[in-house]
C-alpha cells in the first residue's frame, strides 16, 4: 500500500522532535505540505529546513488558547486549507502522587488536553466549511492503565484525550474523522528527561516485543489515519505498544 497525501496540508504540534517530528516526516514523505508547530521555534525551523520546501515552521504555545487559534488561522491563510491536524504536543514531568500540587495539575491539563481541544475546535470550523478533514490525537497507553512510574496526572490527561477524540468524532462525523493513537513506553526526548533508565529497562522487559517504542513506529499509523484508506474509521484508539497492553 503506497499511501499518498499530495495536495494535503497538515499541522503537527510538538513536531520539532520526538514522535511529532517522526509523524511530520512521514506525512511529508507521503507528499503533504507540513507545518512544524512547536513552542521551540528555532528547533521547529531546523526540522522544517531538514525536510524541504513543503515544510514550514510556526511557533505555538498549546497552553495558550489564542496561540492555538492563531496557528490554525495562519495555516489556512498561508496554504488556503487545513486537511490534517495532529495534536501531539504534550509534557510528562514525573511527580509522585502525594506531591502533586494544583499548579502542576493545571499545567499538564492545559498543555496536554486544553490545547488539543481548542486546536481541534478551530480546525473543526474549517472542516465543516470544506466538508472534509482529519484530526489525530496522540494519547498514550497510560490513558488506559493509569501509567507506570510517577505519572498520575499525565495518565489522566491522556485518558481525557480519548474522550475528546470520541466527542469530536461524533460531532464531526458528517465532515471528517477524528482518531487517536496510543503509543506505549517509547524512547523519546520526553522519556529521556526522566533520567530513569532502570525503570525504562523494567518496562522493556514487560513488553512482548522486548523493546521500547521508537518515534518512527508512530509515523506510518498517522499517515494511514490521514488517508482515504481510513475514511470509515473514526472515534478509534490505535494502540502501538509492542503488546504491552492487548485488548
Amino acid at each position: 500500500m503506497n499511501i499518498r497525501l499530495d495536495g494535503k496540508t497538515a499541522v503537527v504540534t510538538g513536531a520539532a522532535s520526538g514522535i511529532g517530528k517522526a509523524i511530520a516526516t512521514s506525512l511529508y514523505e507521503s507528499g503533504a505540505q507540513v507545518v512544524i508547530a512547536d513552542i521551540n521555534l528555532q528547533q521547529a525551523q531546523a526540522t522544517a529546513e531538514a525536510l524541504g520546501e513543503r515544510a514550514s515552521a510556526q511557533q505555538v504555545d498549546v497552553g495558550d488558547v489564542s496561540s492555538c487559534r492563531q496557528l490554525i488561522h495562519n495555516t489556512i491563510e498561508r496554504h488556503g486549507q487545513l486537511d490534517i491536524l495532529v495534536n501531539n504536543a504534550g509534557i510528562c514531568p514525573l511527580r509522585p502522587l502525594e506531591e502533586v500540587e494544583p499548579d502542576f495539575f493545571d499545567r499538564l491539563m492545559s498543555i496536554n488536553v486544553r490545547g488539543a481541544y481548542f486546536l481541534s475546535q478551530a480546525a473543526a470550523i474549517h472542516m465543516k466549511s470544506r466538508q472534509t478533514g482529519r484530526i489525530i490525537n496522540i494519547s498514550s497507553v497510560g490513558g488506559r492503565t493509569g501509567g507506570s512510574l510517577a505519572v498520575s496526572v499525565y495518565a489522566a490527561t491522556k485518558a481525557a484525550l480519548f474522550s475528546v477524540t470520541r466527542s469530536f468524532a461524533t460531532y464531526l462525523a458528517p465532515y471528517g474523522t477524528v482518531n487517536s493513537i496510543a503509543p506505549g513506553p517509547s524512547e523519546t526526548p520526553l522519556t529521556d528527561a526522566w533520567n530513569a533508565a532502570e525503570a525504562l529497562d523494567a518496562l522493556k522487559r514487560s513488553i512482548p516485543l522486548q523493546r521500547l517504542g521508537q518515534p518512527d513506529d508512530i509515523g506510518g499509523a498517522a499517515v494511514f489515519l490521514a488517508s482515504d484508506y481510513a475514511s470509515y474509521l473514526t472515534g478509534a484508539i490505535i494502540d502501538i505498544n509492542g503488546g504491552f497492553r492487548m485488548d
